[in-house]
């Protein structure tokens, strides 16, 4: 008989117990819970559910956040403990100068530094790795892990951190890109006979491709093919799904020396039931026609991460004029509104006062807000940041349909 206060063991009872003490997908807190990175800090996740440690993760304002910052600090930390060597890349910066001294100078030497730790060639056009597979794939997370920490140790040093956030952000985003590309090095190490068939770009979304990466993020990516001179479009879409599902697993697979994260493609047109490869062709017909006006917004981010430049700038240029569009739209404005009033609507009401990111006068409001000047049609033409002309107006006090009174339109800063 299970003793009062702890779950069966099975899965299911664990992912049960998780989703009542708050945890939005209790699957992924049970697989964090039994993370190697916190061995010695806690038992089995069978174990775990319902102790202290879990209990001060409930109480902050997003348990699964909060338990992903846990693994991926503890996961720096285990990494030194591997690694003693690489104690001097917290030794670097410059009193008064370049705090980032000693670290890759721009995105090309992040790129170059982890390709090389795989084996592959920077200059090549397509770099493959070179070696043992588990082997690259623990390569990939002690050269990944080692400039993590490296920009951790300099944050954290910082006489002002907040005067270097942005700078970090973007090394971090530099490193997810650098790492993609060590990734998709592997997967074509892995699978020879599709990596020349299939001219493969990888766009960064969401915070990597805004180049505001936090150590906790995850990377969402949307995946882009052309045939390579010579293959087949069936051919190449073919490959490129090989490709794309090889860099995942080689990002997100966990080893002894840990993992990176994971990467989400959700963002691609229909989603998880959508493919997820296409051509450039396919994905304007998908915007054309069927893409929500959400979708566009995810657009406002979106850059070249890694795989073939050449064909992820033509993708850009492909679907930047439909963005721009977007905002012509009949009704558009109320859609956005609508969609913030559901992302209010689903925090829990004991919730709403601490979410300083999807409440009230939270961080969304601030990103809502900001999209819709740059979709507002005067600014896509011109771009400027002059006063517009007001949007519709509405029962709600803000542009987005939120309740600040820092509304960019008709709060305390409206533009007048």
């Amino acid at each position: 008989m299970t003793e009062p206060g702890k779950c069966s063991g099975r899965s299911t009872s664990v992912r049960s117990q998780l989703a009542r003490f708050g945890f939005s997908d209790p699957q992924r807190a049970e697989r964090l819970l039994g993370d190697q990175a916190l061995a010695g800090l806690v038992g089995p996740p069978a174990d775990t559910v319902g102790g202290e440690l879990v209990q001060a993760i409930c109480a902050q304002a997003d348990p699964d956040r909060a338990l992903l910052g846990l693994v991926r600090l503890a996961a720096l930390t285990d990494h030194l403990i591997r690694h003693p060597e690489h104690w001097d890349v917290l030794a670097g910066g410059e009193a008064g100068g370049d705090p980032f001294a000693g670290l890759p100078a721009d995105a090309a030497q992040a790129r170059a530094v982890l390709l090389r730790a795989v084996g592959a060639d920077p200059q090549d056009e397509q770099p493959v790795a070179d070696g043992v597979h588990d082997e690259l794939i623990d390569a990939l997370r002690a050269a990944y892990l080692r400039e993590v920490l490296g920009v951790a140790g300099r944050d954290l040093s910082a006489p002002d951190p907040a005067a270097i956030v942005d700078q970090v952000a973007h090394r971090l985003a530099d490193l997810a890109d650098a790492a993609l590309e060590a990734a998709l090095a592997i997967a074509r190490h892995e699978a020879p006979e599709h990596g020349w068939q299939a001219r493969l770009a990888v766009i960064g979304m969401g915070k990597c491709g805004g180049q505001e990466l936090n150590y906790v993020s995850d990377v969402d990516v949307i995946y882009v093919v052309e045939p390579a001179d010579g293959a087949a479009e069936d051919a190449a879409l073919r490959a490129g799904t090989v490709l794309a599902a090889g860099l995942a697993r080689a990002c997100s697979a966990v080893t002894a020396e840990g993992t990176l994260w994971p990467v989400d493609a959700n963002l691609r047109p229909e989603g998880k039931d959508g493919p997820l490869v296409r051509t450039i062709d396919s994905h304007r017909a998908y915007y054309r026609k069927w893409a929500h006006t959400w979708e566009f917004q995810a657009l406002l981010k979106a850059r070249v991460s890694a795989g073939d430049r050449q064909v992820g700038q033509r993708y850009l240029d492909a679907v930047s004029p439909l963005v721009w569009e977007a905002s012509a739209r009949e009704g558009f404005i109320e859609y956005v509104q609508a969609m913030r009033r559901r992302v209010e609507d689903a925090i829990p009401a004991k919730d709403a006062d601490r979410q300083l990111k999807l409440g009230p006068g939270g961080l969304r409001d601030v990103e809502f807000s900001i999209q819709l000047l740059q979709f507002w049609p005067r600014y896509a033409a011109e771009g400027t940041w002059g006063a517009p002309t007001p949007p519709p107006s509405t029962s709600r006090t803000g542009c987005c349909g939120c309740s600040s009174t820092a509304c960019s339109w008709t709060g305390s800063n409206a533009p007048t």
